[in-house]
């Protein structure tokens, strides 16, 4: 395992070289296109980044890079979330139907804000990730990508879905949960969910290039999405909705991610209190070698709490333990590339 733990800056920075070196070998090997970074206190220990941000024109990716998170996001959504409870416009036991009226009449009337941000409240899900016949290269979904540009707008996605088990009887991730999570967070507030982020998680936090981008209009200084289809290289523009939601698509970079663990463990965004609350473990998720609370992965043994998210041309992991204050992020702009590199850390770090 790896020795953070040392005597002397001559170890440290032996070992940090030799970390370097697998990381670089390891990217060369998997052709890994991404950014890595490994944050401890106010140290950054590694900061890596690799292949092309834009395929066409060869623009190679930078560590200031921004990338999509695909299902990273729903962390930011779950504050969001529970930031509108601790001001009173929401609780944990406010009821979905009592928000969304006539819309989504398959959701049962007894579905709470809380069991959806804990993935037990058992709804149907327009994308559901339990199925094994899942392609995450197929255009999923059921309406053209360009109309999925504000968060009202994916009730054309969400309807139809019948219940598959009752609230709080057991836990199944659910990216439709986090959608009408979006969905509540803006009538009961009155502001579009996009705004709620930016402004109850984003400015606090300090992430200052963290927001919900248009796959059509993307910045300078931000990574294309890709796949390999039909032997082909193409841009992940047609499969994924063109602004993401509640449950996915926001974008970021890898230093905004280590201002926000700092900032959520400081109490910063919500109360402490609330901090300590969103890491309870809520379900053991064995299938997926982890346990869950409120809007976050925890590890299945030891405090580490963890974002990640995969979607078509986009697989991204950010590990924070809180007591070593140790961080380490993986953001790739393909499918699978984060994964070899997240197991590399995972390994040398011990988290």
């Amino acid at each position: 395992m790896f020795p953070f733990r040392c005597v002397g800056d001559k170890r440290y920075v032996l070992v940090m070289g030799d970390l370097e070196t697998a990381l670089d070998a390891l990217a060369a090997e998997k052709s890994f296109s991404g950014v890595v970074r490994v944050d401890r206190g106010e140290k950054i220990v590694v900061e890596r980044a690799y292949g092309l941000a834009h395929r066409g024109d060869e623009i190679p990716n930078e560590v200031g890079t921004r990338f999509a998170t695909a299902s990273a996001t729903k962390g930011l959504t779950a504050l969001t979330v529970v930031s509108l409870v601790e001001d009173g416009a929401l609780e944990l036991a406010t009821t979905a139907r009592s928000v969304l009226g006539e819309d989504l009449p398959l959701i049962g009337d007894d579905v709470t804000v809380e069991h959806l941000l804990a993935h037990r409240s058992g709804i149907g899900d327009y994308l559901d990730e339990d199925d094994p016949e899942l392609d995450l290269n197929g255009y999923l979904m059921p309406v053209p990508v360009h109309e999925l540009a504000e968060t009202e707008h994916y009730l054309a996605v969400l309807d139809g879905y019948a219940t598959k088990f009752a609230p709080d009887e057991r836990f199944s991730y659910s990216n439709g949960g986090y959608v009408v999570l979006a969905l509540i967070t803006e009538r009961a507030s009155g502001v579009p969910f996009h705004d709620l982020v930016r402004q109850r998680v984003c400015e606090p936090a300090g992430m200052q290039d963290t927001e919900f981008l248009r796959s059509d209009e993307l910045p300078g200084r931000t990574a294309l999405g890709y796949l390999e289809l039909d032997g082909v290289s193409r841009t992940n523009v047609f499969h994924l909705p063109v602004r993401g939601t509640g449950d996915g698509g926001i974008y970021t970079t890898a230093a905004d991610m280590r201002s926000f663990w700092t900032a959520f463990f400081a109490g910063r965004i919500v109360p402490p209190a609330w901090v300590a609350e969103m890491v309870r473990p809520r379900s053991d998720a064995a299938e997926h070698e982890k346990r869950y609370g409120l809007g976050f992965w925890l590890h299945e043994s030891t405090d580490a709490v963890i974002l990640e998210g995969m979607d078509t041309g986009v697989s991204f992991r950010s590990v924070h333990d809180p007591h070593a204050d140790l961080t380490h992020t993986v953001i790739s702009n393909t499918t699978d590339g984060a994964w070899p590199v997240t197991a590399l850390l995972t390994e040398r770090l011990d988290t």
